[in-house]
């Protein structure tokens, strides 16, 4: 109330002809940010705040006060156009509002979503190469880094989200995906005490009749603490899908699909098969390999390998510096090696064939990331002076790739992303991106990579695209229709340039343009539109066209002119036989005889169809 005894004083001390547009109003815990008046009556004003709504006070009266609720994030800035029939509203998640007058919102652009903190890390979906992570709260959003806009979001916690700081909100802290794009594990957890932490952990099928995400399992509680890594089994020969979760509660559990029906339908759902710890020791993470037939799970500081089919304890790697932060098995002919990065900053290579220790070296990776079509690897440093980028294979210590400084802040995710079309580089330094490209997330969320290519270059070749092609839809069949059309197209026109006569284009053809184009209750007669289409089919030639020739042609010269044409005609006939290659082309040329008939159509009195 005390906001509005505020404004009525404010409004009614200025002058509705001054040149004041907007209102900067600051209050405890940013409630209100900015204040926008009318430009065209200065009779109404607009706020918004933390409260994600967007209210307009009119006359500056409580009572004349409308809403529009649910914008999604904090609005940072609000703009009137010059005319004052549209708002536009600027959000805390990197996302833009067009707003009509009457408060109804008629366009969202949006890009990248700012989340509080990026919980999941950087995925890609294996079906549609999207970028995934934490999004709006309680949603993952799946971003298409070749388009640059988002496709959509996945609602996880599926619960309207109170924007208030003293309130204890869930959060979406994990998620996987796995079997090719099938599968997607996902946990939420809220903990307002530290004995009472709410666990959840849900498995979402992949739907093809609806194109998306269903929810399949719900598990509450499949764990006693914090869900530190979740992983699949993505091998080939995997018959069974298989999900491994660790935690803090000392145990790491393997949970397989397993049939679920019942006499009402059939299904499937998810259970725990197997239940493993190692001394009581925290799980901090988990791996397959890359046949499945392994199992790496860390325990603080000793990282313990599992036979996949018996679930035995085969070996274990025990490093003294510091618990492991990073596990990571090897790729295609670095198989047998295993890698892992611990908090103190060491990097460690073990081979599984030995059991030994390959190499190490002292390395502060914040993070690393294999790339899923070579066997490199990616290592992001962190150092006093930025972060550094290195690029290496685990069968030989040296690095392929180092960039310095590739940010001054701190990178707290990557991912490599496959490319559609690989490139060969013949600069060894950059072969490591032949197949896939690296994307980074700093700490003030920007996502950067690594490119070749200019921006004005990468741009080049889609702006041509649009401008050729801005009349085929861009759908997945556009892709497949547009190349199988430009390949006819070229065809046509190298048809059309060997050919002694050129048939006419139908698209520049008055009487083909006016049946297909005019409405049928506007169409003239038809004698009249039949005349036009038949005087059109006629061929041009060099002399005196049959246009050309007089309607009232005599019918005498006519049949003086039969002779000389059975002359032609006979003539033509000859000149294809003697010279077979041309044919084809000469076959669509039409002798004088015929092109007679069609001027005697062209008398023929039409006045009949009209009656029909």
């Amino acid at each position: 109330m005390m906001i509005l005894v505020f404004l009525k004083s404010f409004i009614s001390l200025l002058d509705r002809k001054t040149n004041i547009n907007y209102i900067f109003l600051f209050f405890p815990q940013n409630t209100v940010v900015l204040i926008s008046l009318d430009e065209c009556k200065g009779t109404s004003l607009l706020s918004g705040g933390r409260e994600c709504v967007l209210v307009e006070w009119r006359d500056a009266a409580e009572k004349n006060k409308e809403f529009l609720p649910r914008l999604g994030s904090t609005i940072e800035h609000i703009s009137v156009s010059p005319a004052g029939d549209l708002f536009c509203t600027s959000h805390s998640d990197n996302k833009i509002i067009v707003i009509h007058r009457n408060l109804d919102a008629s366009a969202v652009i949006q890009g990248l979503v700012k989340d509080r903190s990026i919980f999941t890390g950087l995925m890609i979906d294996p079906r549609t190469k999207a970028l995934v992570l934490n999004g709006k709260p309680g949603h993952l959003q799946f971003y298409s880094l070749q388009s640059d806009k988002q496709l959509y979001n996945l609602d996880i916690i599926q619960q309207e989200y109170i924007n208030d700081d003293g309130l204890i909100q869930i959060e979406l802290t994990k998620a996987a995906f796995g079997c090719y794009g099938n599968w997607l594990a996902t946990v939420e957890q809220r903990q307002e005490k530290e004995t009472e932490l709410e666990l959840q952990m849900k498995l979402w099928m992949y739907n093809k009749k609806t194109q998306g995400f269903v929810l399949n399992t719900k598990i509450s509680m499949p764990h006693d603490d914090h869900i530190t890594a979740l992983c699949f089994c993505n091998a080939e020969k995997s018959e069974i899908p298989t999900l491994v979760t660790a935690s803090k509660d000392g145990y790491f559990k393997v949970w397989i699909l397993t049939d679920d029906s019942d006499i009402y339908k059939k299904a499937v759902g998810w259970t725990c098969d197997f239940v493993g710890s190692y001394h009581k020791y925290q799980a901090t993470n988990c791996c397959f390999s890359e046949d499945g037939s392994l199992l790496a799970v860390s325990f603080e500081e000793i990282v313990t390998i599992w036979d996949s089919e018996t679930w035995e304890l085969k070996c274990t790697f025990c490093q003294r510096a510091g618990k492991i932060r990073h596990l990571c098995f090897g790729k295609l002919t670095c198989s047998k090696y295993l890698l892992g990065g611990t908090e103190d900053g060491i990097l460690y290579c073990w081979n599984l064939l030995s059991c030994t220790l390959e190499w190490s070296a002292k390395l502060n990776i914040r993070v690393m990331e294999p790339d899923p079509y070579s066997e490199n690897f990616a290592a992001v440093s962190q150092s006093s002076e930025g972060s550094d980028l290195f690029v290496f294979k685990p069968n030989e210590p040296r690095p392929l790739y180092i960039q310095k400084n590739i940010s001054r802040e701190e990178v707290q995710w990557g991912v490599f992303v496959p490319r559609d079309v690989p490139e060969l580089f013949s600069s060894e330094a950059h072969q490591w991106l032949n197949r896939s490209q690296f994307y980074f997330l700093t700490k003030s969320q920007s996502l950067l990579t690594f490119s070749t290519k200019s921006p004005e270059e990468k741009l080049t070749p889609t702006s041509k695209q649009l401008l050729t092609e801005e009349s085929l839809p861009t759908t997945p069949f556009y892709f497949i229709l547009g190349k199988h059309r430009q390949q006819q197209d070229e065809k046509l026109n190298e048809t059309l340039e060997n050919e002694l006569v050129q048939l006419p284009l139908t698209e520049n053809i008055p009487a083909v343009n006016e049946l297909l184009h005019t409405p049928a209750h506007v169409l003239p007669s038809a004698s009249f539109l039949c005349s036009m289409f038949i005087n059109s089919l006629l061929l041009s030639k060099e002399t005196k066209s049959a246009e050309e020739i007089p309607d009232d042609v005599d019918m005498e010269e006519e049949k003086e002119s039969d002779d000389s044409d059975e002359e032609n005609d006979f003539t033509e006939k000859a000149q294809v036989t003697n010279d077979p290659g041309l044919e084809e082309d000469i076959i669509h040329q039409l002798s004088k005889s015929e092109e007679k008939e069609l001027r005697k159509l062209r008398k023929v009195d039409y006045s009949w169809i009209a009656a029909l």
